[in-house]
C-alpha cells in the first residue's frame, strides 16, 4: 500500500473499519522513507520512536475520531517542535536540538492526533527557490532527480510527492509553498495573512510569512487547513475571524464563477508550455460553467523588486538575534567580542542568507537616504499592488494564472545567478505583498514529464471559494492522479 494512492478521508474510513491501524500507517511512512529518501533527501530529522509510541497508543485506545487521527505528516524545519531538532537548514542552528515549546501549528496537529513523522529540508532560513541553499543537503524532485523540487519548502513538497507522508506544512514568504507544490505536482495553499498563527515560526520576513499545507489532493488540503487555522493570542497578527468548514465548500459546481486572468501573468518570461496549460485550464472552466476575462493589474511588474527590498529589509532585522550570544552558533575562533559577532555570523550563515542580510541592512540604513529611496518606496508600491487586486476582486471571484513561469529547472541552472533565481517567484510574490490567499493545483505536465501548477488567488479570508474552484478543476481532470515513478511502494 502506498500512502500517495489514498486520501485522508479514505484512510479515516479504513481506520474505522479496522482495515488498517495507526501502527501500520506509521510503518508505511517510515518504510517509504527508507526506500526513497536516500534519493529524494526530503527529511533532516526523523521522529520515529515518538511516532510509533503514539500510534501504538491510538490503536490501544481505538481513538480515531479526530480530524487527522493517525495520519502521517511532516513539518518544515523552520517551525519549532519541542524536543525535536529545529535547524532552519542552517549551521547557525545546527545544534538547536531541543526547542522548549511547540509552535501553535505543531500543537494543533498533535491535538488532532496526527503522526508527526519528522522535520523537512528547506532553503536556509527559507531564503531560496530551489532548496539548494540548505547547509545540510539538497532535496531532489521525485519526478526527475536531476531537477530541483522548488523552494524554500522543497522538502515539504518532495516528501508528499514521494509518498513519504500524506501531508506536510511549509511556509510561504514569496511563493515558497506554491512554487514547490507546482514543481512537484501536488496541492499547496498559502492562506490569507493572519489566518494561521506564526507563533513558533522562525521569522524571515514577518509581514509576509505564512504557514500552510501541502497535500496530494484539494480535499486533503482543506482538511489540514481547518486544523491549523484560527486565532492565537500568542500571535499579534492573528485574525479573529471564525474558521468555516473548508471541506463543506468542496462542490464540483462552479457555474457563474467569474475568473480574472491578468495579462501580466502570461507575458514575457513565461514558457509556452506553461501558457498552454493555463489556456487549457481556462477552457475546462468554461465547460464547467465559469466565465473568464483578461484584466490588467498594472503594478505587478514592480512586485518582484518591491518584494525583495521589503523581504530582505525585514530579514536583516529578524536575523539580527543570531549573533552568537543570544541565539545560534558561537565561534571558537574569535579574539574579542566584536570579532565574535563577526565570526559567529560568518561561520553560521550561508552565502544566500548573507547576501540578503547585507542587502536588507543597506536598504534600511539612513546612509544616502536609502531607507526613503528604497524601503519606504517599496512599501508604497506594495500598497499599489494590493489596490490592483482589490479593484479586480470588485468584479471577479478569483484570479487565475500559472504558479511558476517554467517547470522545475535543473540543479545548478540558477543558483549561481541570484537575479535569475529570484524571477522564479515573479508570479507568486504579489500575493504575499497583498496578504491574499492563493493555491497551486496540478495543471498538467511538460513533454519531458515535469509537473505544472495552476495558481488560484482569492479575496482575503475567502479560502472557501479558492477550494471550490480548485476542487471542481481537480475533479474534471486527471492531473493529480499521476505519480512519479522512481521506486518505493506503488500499489
Amino acid at each position: 500500500m502506498a500512502l500517495y494512492n489514498y486520501t485522508i478521508k479514505q484512510v479515516e474510513n479504513m481506520l474505522h473499519k479496522k482495515e488498517i491501524s495507526a501502527e501500520e500507517l506509521a510503518n508505511l511512512s517510515f518504510e517509504q522513507i527508507r526506500a526513497v529518501d536516500g534519493d529524494v533527501k526530503a527529511f533532516l530529522t526523523l521522529n520515529e520512536e515518538n511516532v510509533k509510541a503514539k500510534a501504538k497508543k491510538l490503536d490501544e485506545e481505538k481513538t480515531y475520531g479526530k480530524k487527522l487521527a493517525a495520519i502521517p505528516g511532516a513539518i518544515k524545519d523552520n517551525i519549532v517542535t519541542k524536543g525535536i531538532r529545529t535547524t532552519c537548514a542552517s549551521q547557525m542552528l545546527a545544534n538547536f536540538d531541543d526547542p522548549l515549546y511547540d509552535a501553535t501549528v505543531t500543537e494543533k496537529l498533535a491535538n488532532e492526533d496526527s503522526l508527526m513523522i519528522g522535520k523537512l529540508n528547506m532553503d536556509e532560513f527559507a531564503m531560496g527557490s530551489s532548496t539548494e541553499t540548505s547547509s545540510f543537503q539538497k532535496t531532489y524532485n521525485p519526478w526527475n532527480l536531476d531537477h530541483v523540487p522548488g523552494g524554500s519548502s522543497g522538502g515539504s513538497a518532495a516528501a508528499v510527492a514521494a509518498g513519504e507522508v500524506m501531508f506536510s506544512l511549509g511556509t510561504d514568504t514569496g511563493g515558497s509553498i506554491r512554487q514547490p507544490a507546482a514543481f512537484c505536482g501536488i496541492v499547496g495553499m498559502k492562506p490569507t495573512y493572519g489566518l494561521v498563527s506564526r507563533f513558533g515560526l522562525v521569522a524571515f520576513a514577518p509581514s509576509l510569512d505564512q504557514i500552510g499545507p501541502l497535500t496530494r489532493t484539494v480535499e486533503d488540503n482543506a482538511r489540514v487547513l481547518e486544523v491549523i487555522a484560527g486565532h492565537d493570542a500568542n500571535d499579534s497578527t492573528s485574525s479573529k475571524n471564525a474558521i468555516p468548514s473548508y471541506v463543506d465548500a468542496l462542490v464540483e459546481d462552479v457555474k457563474g464563477l467569474k475568473i480574472a486572468v491578468p495579462k501580466q501573468f502570461l507575458s514575457e518570461g513565461v514558457s509556452e508550455e506553461v501558457k498552454e496549460s493555463v489556456k487549457n485550464a481556462l477552457q475546462m472552466y468554461e465547460l464547467l460553467g465559469a466565465t473568464w476575462e483578461e484584466v490588467s493589474l498594472p503594478h505587478l511588474p514592480y512586485a518582484d523588486a518591491a518584494y525583495y527590498l521589503i523581504a530582505n529589509g525585514e530579514a536583516s532585522s529578524s536575523l539580527a538575534r543570531f549573533d552568537g550570544v543570544r541565539f545560534g552558533n558561537r565561534s571558537d575562533n574569535a579574539t574579542d567580542m566584536i570579532d565574535m559577532f563577526k565570526q559567529s555570523r560568518t561561520e553560521g550563515f550561508g552565502e544566500e542568507v548573507k547576501r540578503r542580510i547585507l542587502m536588507g541592512t543597506t536598504v534600511l540604513s539612513g546612509r544616502d537616504n536609502f531607507n526613503e529611496a528604497y524601503f519606504r518606496k517599496a512599501q508604497k508600491v506594495r500598497t499599489l499592488i494590493a489596490n490592483d487586486f482589490k479593484a479586480a476582486f470588485e468584479q471577479y471571484d478569483v484570479i487565475i494564472g500559472p504558479t511558476t513561469p517554467t517547470p522545475a529547472f535543473k540543479f545548478g541552472e540558477k543558483i549561481d545567478d541570484p537575479l535569475t533565481m529570484y524571477t522564479s517567484d515573479i508570479l507568486t510574490v504579489p500575493v504575499n505583498l497583498a496578504g491574499l490567499p492563493a493555491l497551486s493545483v496540478p495543471n498538467g505536465y511538460t513533454e519531458a514529464g515535469l509537473p505544472l501548477g495552476l495558481q488560484i488567488i482569492g479575496k482575503h479570508f475567502d479560502e472557501q471559494t479558492i477550494y471550490r474552484a480548485a476542487y471542481a478543476y481537480e475533479k474534471a481532470t486527471n492531473h493529480h492522479k499521476k505519480r512519479p515513478n522512481f521506486g518505493g511502494a506503488s500499489e
